[in-house]
């Protein structure tokens, strides 16, 4: 082979070799990124995912559970006054399964002056709610036929076994999701 020809054959292999380091260097980079998703939690006070009523504990959580009742969401959890869970399911596509999950607990406010016998209890509400998406998976099944004269055959079968397998979940950030949720709680407090 001629010095010019293992050259090339050298640099072009060179230059795969640069390539596969490079997309396996980015592929590392945006992982390494994925993993320190913590870092972006500030911890800052926010009401996002909380917000303060006038009422008892009892009664606020009452009032998140007709609001999840009255928007279709199958209650999960009925043993605490002071928690609730729920769940609802979507179908947005044939093949795609989607469920928000809600979280609320409820727990007295403790401000820094003490209450007087005639003001009304505070509660917080502290509310998350969850998304997670599936989607379809098929595995298809196949069938073996034996024949003594010839031996075994496989045949494919139509018939398929389908799972939803979780591809994403993640805490529902929008502000506007959980102001419409709260206000919906509020309208059950006031409500006679």
């Amino acid at each position: 082979m001629p010095v010019s020809a293992r050259f090339r054959s050298a640099s072009a292999l060179l230059v795969v070799v640069a390539l596969l380091g490079g997309c396996a260097g980015s592929t590392g980079a945006s992982s390494k990124t994925a993993n320190r998703v913590y870092l972006n939690e500030a911890f800052a006070s926010t009401d996002t995912f909380s917000r303060v009523f006038t009422s008892g504990v009892t009664a606020t959580c009452e009032a998140a559970r007709r609001a999840l009742l009255s928007q279709g969401y199958v209650i999960t959890s009925t043993a605490r006054v002071d928690a609730v869970n729920g769940s609802k399911s979507f179908q947005p596509e044939p093949e795609v399964h989607v469920q928000i999950e809600f979280h609320i607990v409820c727990v007295p406010e403790v401000t820094a002056s003490p209450a007087t016998a005639g003001d009304p209890p505070s509660t917080i509400a502290f509310v998350n709610a969850v998304q997670d998406r599936y989607s379809l998976k098929k595995n298809p099944n196949s069938a073996s036929l034996g024949v003594s004269a010839i031996g075994s055959l496989s045949l494919p079968v139509s018939s398929s076994d389908d799972s939803l397998v979780k591809v994403a979940s993640e805490t529902i950030p929008a502000g506007a999701f959980y102001d419409r949720f709260f206000s919906l709680i509020e309208r059950y407090l006031d409500a006679p």
